[in-house]
């Protein structure tokens, strides 16, 4: 009788990794992500990121550019 060929958790069938979260390659070699500022910033102007025990502010100037903050 046959079975389906199931590829291990995280691997897709071609062999190629499904998550890129879980891939063990150093981060340089990956492709940024990419996410709309307005998905980011949810409507309103202003967004702070915490990172390594820090503030940071990413602000929409009236000019429709981006500036980030400590």
């Amino acid at each position: 009788m046959f079975e389906p060929h199931h590829a291990a958790p995280g691997v897709s069938d071609s062999g190629t990794r499904a998550n890129p979260v879980a891939d063990p390659r150093p981060r340089s070699s990956l492709a940024p992500q990419r996410i709309a500022s307005g998905k980011l910033l949810g409507g309103g102007n202003e967004l702070v990121i915490e990172h390594a025990g820090q503030e940071y502010r990413l602000r929409l100037t009236r000019n429709d550019k981006l500036i980030l903050t400590k």
